[in-house]
């Protein structure tokens, strides 16, 4: 399975452009800026529907932004119903089918999107009547069908299984739950359990309940003509029937904790660990605090500049990135939240380290160099974005939705630049409760929790739903006598046995390939013929031709990768590896003072045997069940000293041999899924031929 592996990892290949820039020279400043903004026009419709105008002439576009003025709902065991009736939204009305809708918005160069909460529209001037028609027949005549609905419900819960490894979706869903509770709106969560729960009547049900005009706001802003757009707007949208109001219960903020404490979920297919340190806070954009704890926080973790970045990754080298963020709204009820994803080995150091650079701002003074930039940031971010139509949309709701003054946006700058050093200090002290703090782990408990102990704050245990549990056993004891030599010996009889292994001289895979975003499913063609010859190529059927997207071919002596159109030829630790590979099956090379029984892990919750695997001095990892002696996952480093995991499943009999037909990368969230295995195919030397580039196109020679 080794140099299968190693193929695949192969497929992360990418060459990139690096501008070179002098940055010796310090830009000169400009002048302070005056910000203008457009004031909105304002009128209601009968059904109460009221409605904001800019014109903006400058282009011939108009953006239509509609939005419902309402309490968050909580779905309880039906969690999920908003998300299934929003993604129905939208494709067709109940006087034009779905592919008719989708086909004239396109052909108008259009763009029409619907959702529970809200809907964007945008068209050039010269279609206005009719994309504002289509707007407007989405929204009170939407199209909904069971057939529709079944799709999505099979798409929802797809995605949530594709959820249960990522460790940002587990940590946000126990974040959310132990922070708000799951009773909560901002802390329920959608299962397969209540996507289950859900009827096509309760998509009917809500829309019904929920769509009306009562409290929705529509702003209207560009190339418009404010008596043109009010007449048509109140044609269009005048006959949605006025319904009954419903008010569901504000949110409440509910209490942090009285101490900090860790909150630790196990995912043993963890390559790193997910870091979240977060705590509620009251904050309102209408407070007077809200402008300093945007600097605040933009100080702490804001970006590239943040504490956190510069020490966790800069300094620490701990992570790609360390980020905080402070939220606000109308309610008063969100958080503030810091941390990072790292690797497994110093997780326990990037919880100290984010903890003291929490506690740094609140103590220590922050630079005045330092808070000059956050406010240069923001300024230069507020004018950027005032540029654009959708943005000004936006303030223009803000004002409204969050009872904000009138000239809010006008000052925003000014109360941007009043901020003091003391001022961050004094809402840092007020909002980062570093005291009362849950700190959010999700991650391989094998490999962190002993250091996390040492930490310092109680550790409890949760499942990925926020369920509590005792805490696992992550290292159980092997059996007296039994050796890495042993478990390699019991894995080759599970699979078919040593004589059957031996015989195979060529092995050739074909896979689904899912790769996340892709609009298409790559094939892979995996290739391999004793002693060490190998082929590994992704290909996509594009319009009925065959396209490469990667390739890596080693003919036994040279080797070369392909992607994007550009080759490259094997560096020398690439070639020494591949050159150093033996046979199909590695297992059956190992030799005894290579191997390593380390201890006994969880891998996708069941027991494994973890063997170190030690050649010419370089190390890696194998998980062979305890139960039946297959892999079930291994972790390889690569040539920037990441850790590559790689798991297998879904074993089936080829030829009198078990073999993986399921083998996942979760750090990429690379799947490939098995079509068809052979054995011992007769493969021609010819099917790993190189042809090789040197300086003078003369010297090319085929190999």
């Amino acid at each position: 399975m080794k140099k299968i592996i190693l193929l695949i990892t192969a497929l992360i290949f990418s060459l990139g452009i690096n501008a070179q820039l002098d940055r010796s020279i310090m830009p000169v400043g400009g002048p302070a800026p005056k910000i203008k903004l457009d004031k909105p026009k304002e009128f209601k419709l009968k059904n109460g529907i009221r409605v904001l105008v800019v014109e903006n002439h400058k282009l011939p576009r108009i953006n239509y932004s509609l939005r419902f003025n309402r309490n968050p709902i909580v779905e309880g065991d039906k969690s999920g119903v908003l998300s299934l009736l929003g993604s129905m939204l939208g494709n067709g009305t109940t006087n034009i089918p779905k592919d008719e809708f989708n086909e004239e918005v396109d052909y108008l160069g259009a763009s029409i999107n619907i959702g529970f909460g809200s809907g964007f529209a945008f068209t050039l001037t010269k279609n206005n009547e009719r994309v504002l028609e289509l707007f407007s027949d989405a929204i009170i005549n939407p199209l909904l069908v069971e057939e529709e609905f079944e799709k999505e419900k099979e798409k929802l819960i797809e995605g949530l299984k594709s959820q249960k490894k990522d460790i940002d979706a587990i940590s946000g869903r126990v974040a959310g739950a132990l922070s708000y509770g799951k009773n909560h709106a901002y802390g329920e969560f959608i299962t397969e359990q209540t996507i289950n729960n859900i009827e096509f009547s309760d998509i009917i049900e809500y829309q019904q309940k929920y769509f009306t005009p009562n409290n929705v706001y529509i702003v209207a802003i560009g190339d418009v003509d404010y008596k043109n757009v009010k007449s048509l707007i109140s044609e269009k949208f005048g006959e949605w029937k006025k319904g009954k109001t419903v008010i569901d219960p504000e949110p409440i903020l509910t209490e942090n904790v009285s101490l900090t404490e860790i909150d630790f979920i196990d995912l043993p297919t963890a390559t790193q660990s997910s870091i979240q340190i977060t705590n509620n806070v009251d904050l309102k954009m209408t407070d007077e605090d809200y402008f300093a704890a945007l600097m605040a926080n933009d100080i702490l973790g804001g970006g590239g500049a943040g504490y956190l970045f510069k020490n966790l990754r800069e300094d620490k080298g701990y992570t790609y990135g360390a980020y905080s963020s402070i939220g606000s709204n109308r309610y008063g009820v969100s958080k503030f939240r810091a941390g990072a994803k790292v690797r497994n080995m110093v997780t326990d150091s990037a919880v100290s380290e984010i903890v003291k650079e929490i506690s740094r701002i609140r103590l220590e003074r922050v630079d005045s160099e330092l808070l000059k930039n956050a406010k240069a940031k923001y300024v230069g971010s507020f004018i950027r974005n005032a540029e654009s139509p959708s943005t000004i949309a936006g303030y223009a709701l803000n004002i409204k939705l969050n009872n904000l003054p009138d000239d809010y946006y006008e000052s925003y700058l000014e109360n941007i630049n009043s901020v003091t050093e003391s001022d961050v200090k004094r809402v840092a002290n007020k909002y980062f409760k570093i005291g009362n703090s849950r700190i959010i782990v999700v991650g391989k408990g094998s490999d962190v929790v002993a250091n996390l102990e040492e930490v310092g704050f109680p550790i409890n245990y949760y499942d990925q739903y926020a369920n509590p549990v005792a805490k696992p056993i992550f290292n159980k004891p092997i059996p007296d006598g039994l050796t890495g030599a042993k478990v390699i010996n019991n894995y080759i009889n599970a699979v078919g046995g040593r004589q059957n292994l031996e015989s195979v001289n060529t092995l050739v895979i074909k896979a689904d390939v899912t790769i996340p975003g892709a609009p298409f499913v790559p094939t892979a063609i995996i290739r391999q013929k004793l002693p060490n010859k190998s082929s590994f190529m992704i290909e996509a059927n594009m319009q009925g031709q065959k396209i490469t997207l990667s390739k890596t071919t080693f003919n036994g002596e040279r080797g070369y990768n392909e992607a994007q159109g550009q080759r490259r030829d094997f560096e020398q630790d690439q070639l020494d590896e591949s050159m150093k590979t033996r046979g199909i099956f590695e297992e059956l090379y190992y030799t005894e003072d290579q191997l390593e029984l380390v201890s006994i892990n969880s891998v996708n919750y069941e027991d494994a045997y973890k063997v170190k695997v030690t050649i010419d001095g370089k190390s890696s990892h194998r998980y062979y069940s305890v139960k039946n002696g297959l892999l079930l996952s291994s972790e390889d480093t690569d040539n920037n000293n990441n850790v590559v995991t790689t798991n297998f499943g879904d074993y089936q009999t080829v030829e009198n041999i078990k073999l993986p037909f399921y083998t996942e990368i979760p750090g990429q969230k690379l799947e490939l899924k098995t079509t068809s295995i052979e054995l011992n195919k007769e493969l021609k030397d010819s099917s790993f031929c190189l042809l090789y580039t040197s300086p003078s196109p003369r010297d090319a020679t085929l190999s």
